[in-house]
């Protein structure tokens, strides 16, 4: 014990005097201990760099709250989650609000859990529709809108970020699909950020649906926005518009989502190549149609069925059965077209 010192910094030093020989071990190391010890290496780097104190408090705040999300995130990580966007000014009475809740109720009794940003609106319209137990919450600390509600208030899973960067990396992070619903700025910045994302390959591919009310035409008319002013002139490709779903229908939204992880499971990259899990095989004659169809991705050889590979390290997946291919990295469009064929046919 050190008498004198505040409860905090006793439980400081102890877990320091009790990690501190994994972090300074050499030749030992797992890759946990070598990446944590690299971000010892790095915080200290800042003192070096004479860094200024506001910039120390922004990585300190955002190491602190990313790690305890973590956490928070961590007994779930088998339960698939749908990240939920959409504005904290409208009614409950509104049919945007209906429709939310409507839809989180459907999406929850499929077995998924429910994750927004804990307010009014669009937000606890989710939360009341997925329930308590199946819901996150990712509060932002703002001076309006964002109390959280009464349906996450007080619960182990909200979670309250003093930063928009690092709550939206939990948003992504931790989806394994997005629904978008009318909102504001915030909602559209949320959905572009989904969309870039995933065109990029910097997320695993998932599904993103646009919900509108039943006759309601705010994601519609956007939808003709991006086809007339971006598709059109070339600044996104026709595969990109495989990436997402419009629709006014709670039935075709849920539906977009469950299919999607109907064959396929999760996907991951082993070097150069790129490994999609399966909940079931596939037969050979419809992998070799796969390769002809999608032989514009591949940078060498053929799709090929296999076991998990020597390099993956989840022991928990390790069943599974694979395709493996050397993907392009590129066309992550006509890599959801793919995923959709593999849905279809298996």
């Amino acid at each position: 014990m050190l008498p004198g010192k505040p409860p905090r910094l006793r439980r400081r030093k102890s877990l320091l005097t009790d990690l501190l020989p994994r972090i300074q071990a050499d030749g030992r190391l797992g890759a946990e201990e070598q990446l944590v010890r690299e971000m010892v290496e790095t915080t200290l780097k800042l003192l070096r760099d004479g860094t200024r104190l506001g910039e120390v408090k922004l990585l300190n705040a955002a190491l602190r709250e990313l790690r305890y999300a973590f956490k928070v995130f961590a007994p779930y990580r088998n339960v698939r989650k749908i990240s939920v966007f959409g504005s904290a000014r409208l009614r409950q009475d509104t049919a945007a609000c209906k429709t939310a809740h409507e839809f989180a109720r459907r999406i929850a009794a499929e077995g998924y859990m429910v994750i927004t940003g804990a307010g009014s609106g669009i937000m606890r319209a989710a939360q009341e529709g997925a329930g308590r137990e199946r819901s996150f919450g990712v509060n932002i600390r703002l001076p309006f809108e964002q109390e959280p509600n009464e349906f996450i208030s007080k619960d182990p899973k909200l979670l309250t970020f003093r930063y928009f960067f690092t709550r939206k990396l939990l948003f992504i992070k931790e989806a394994d699909a997005a629904g978008l619903f009318p909102g504001g700025f915030g909602t559209h910045d949320e959905a572009y950020e989904c969309l870039t994302l995933v065109q990029t390959g910097k997320t695993k591919p998932m599904p993103i649906v646009f919900l509108d009310a039943p006759r309601g035409t705010y994601w519609k008319t956007w939808k003709r926005y991006v086809e007339e002013h971006l598709l059109r002139h070339g600044l996104v490709s026709e595969e990109d518009m495989a990436l997402f779903k419009v629709t006014s229908s709670v039935d075709e939204a849920v539906e977009e989502i469950t299919r999607f992880y109907r064959v396929y499971h999760s996907a991951r990259t082993v070097g150069r190549r790129l490994v999609i899990r399966l909940t079931r095989p596939l037969p050979d004659a419809v992998v070799e149609s796969l390769s002809k169809e999608f032989a514009d991705i591949l940078l060498s050889g053929t799709i090929v069925q296999s076991a998990a590979l020597a390099e993956e390290d989840e022991a928990e997946l390790a069943a599974l059965p694979r395709l493996v291919l050397a993907f392009n990295r590129t066309n992550f469009g006509r890599l959801r077209q793919l995923i959709d064929r593999i849905n279809d046919v298996g």
